[in-house]
């Protein structure tokens, strides 16, 4: 396959610019998606209603006897008030509870906006696990400030309007440049348990609070018996999960995660609220889609522990672990957030630590000592950048970007390969259906073009 990026041989190298023609198939279901992101309010059961599309996180109500328990409160205070705006017109009650499914800042940036909603009386009491916050609390600890940067190349924050399509599980929103959402917020819960469950009564409400982690380590599910509705946190939303976020964490316990969708499985719900996209209404659809949800990922997780006692490395495994058909073509399976590969490569890294198994790997050469010796091998510094012009041309836009990586590592400063690196990011962009790693792959490509600019 030739790209119209590609033209006159030249490769536009006085400066590139990304020319598609008919959009990827990858291109159309992202944007096919953005339907079920448009803001609307699903009443889920008699007393349960959900906010998607007004913020990245869903947002829940439960109506009880003289107040309202809230779950999850969205990504800005804005955000909040939007939905706050909505469910007044439903039940215009007083906030008497908050429960956040986990620390992540696109669940919790609202709660000030519920809390000054919880009247005159008495403030809301705020639930949560203990410890919260685990993911942005372990960042701090460990100094780490570059997950800012990471997380805006995969959310997109850097991008312009016209590059994004959504995130895939969300609508795509800009946040305020001095903000990292990923490290969670200043929220504190009011009310923390460590147990395994804890029963607690809001307005009337008698709900449950489970300790369930999976995509945190400090993750909730909230069950509602009276309705039979759990609310899933971000263990179930509508997309592969995302195993492992590009942007950076320590390992997300796939174990744990799955026998985190055993519990809810156990509690027999007929309806469930998941952290993102719409909720399940009904118990068919709501035992079918867990069901299938949590056997996809023990599927993942064995196939790719199969083949590490086979002695496979992550760049093998990658290839070899897929989900079966009968899965993969289920569409909240499809990789609109997480990604199979990422996830096989975080397993092996989990389970095992960095090390592949091969001893050549144990001191490798510095990549731009590697990256002479590969141009040895070319034939020169210029072969290797015209071997890196033709894998585009051939439509191997990967080899070319790796081909680009031994350029800029013999010479930062060289413009040429950095375009020409962006042109092949932008074309797997276009290919690929993860809006996460779209997002980073434009981005990215958006940094080299101002890199070579200047």
């Amino acid at each position: 396959m030739r790209y119209s990026t590609v033209v006159t041989g030249v490769f536009l190298l006085l400066g590139f610019t990304s020319v598609f023609g008919e959009e990827s198939d990858a291109t159309k279901l992202l944007k096919a998606r953005s339907e079920q992101l448009r803001p609307q309010i699903t009443r889920v059961s008699e007393s349960v209603y959900c906010a998607t599309g007004y913020s990245p996180a869903n947002i829940s109500m439960i109506v009880g006897q003289d107040g309202v328990a809230i779950v999850d409160t969205g990504m800005f205070p804005k955000h909040a008030e939007a939905v706050l705006d909505e469910f007044r017109k439903i039940a215009d009650l007083p906030v008497a509870g908050i429960i956040l499914t986990h620390g992540h800042g696109d669940h919790t940036g609202g709660t000030s906006v519920f809390v000054e909603a919880g009247g005159k009386q008495s403030k809301p009491r705020i639930y949560g696990r203990e410890p919260f916050n685990t993911e942005g609390v372990a960042f701090r600890a460990a100094g780490i400030t570059i997950n800012r940067l990471r997380g805006a190349r995969q959310g997109g924050f850097l991008l312009p309007p016209e590059k994004r399509i959504n995130n895939g599980i969300a609508p795509a929103v800009y946040p305020p440049k001095d903000q990292n959402v990923f490290a969670g917020g200043s929220v504190t819960p009011t009310e923390r348990f460590s147990e395994g469950r804890k029963k607690i009564e809001v307005a009337g409400l008698k709900l449950e609070l489970v300790a369930a982690p999976g995509e945190t380590s400090d993750q909730l599910y909230v069950w509602f018996p009276a309705e039979r509705v759990v609310f899933t946190g971000d263990n179930f939303y509508r997309s592969w999960p995302n195993l492992y976020p590009i942007r950076g964490t320590g390992y997300r316990d796939v174990r744990k995660w799955i026998h985190s969708l055993d519990m809810m499985l156990a509690e027999k719900p007929i309806h469930a609220v998941p952290g993102h996209t719409l909720p399940l209404i009904g118990e068919e659809e709501t035992t079918e889609v867990l069901t299938n949800y949590r056997d996809a990922i023990e599927y993942v997780f064995n196939a790719t522990i199969a083949g590490v006692n086979k002695g496979l490395a992550p760049n093998e495994l990658v290839h070899q672990v897929k989900l079966p058909p009968e899965l993969a073509s289920k569409d909240y399976l499809r990789e609109f957030y997480g990604n199979v590969e990422w996830g096989v490569r975080a397993i092996f890294s989990g389970t095992m630590g960095w090390f592949d198994g091969n001893p050549t790997h144990l001191f490798s050469l510095p990549p731009a000592e590697e990256a002479k010796r590969i141009a040895s091998l070319a034939g020169g510094v210029k072969q290797l950048a015209t071997r890196a012009r033709q894998a585009l041309d051939e439509g191997d836009a990967q080899w070319c970007a790796q081909l680009c990586d031994h350029l800029i590592a013999l010479d930062p400063k060289a413009r040429d390969p950095k375009l020409l690196k962006a042109v092949a990011l932008e074309i797997l962009a276009d290919q690929l259906l993860t809006a996460t790693g779209r997002n980073y792959y434009l981005t990215v490509a958006q940094e080299l073009r101002r890199d070579a600019s200047q």
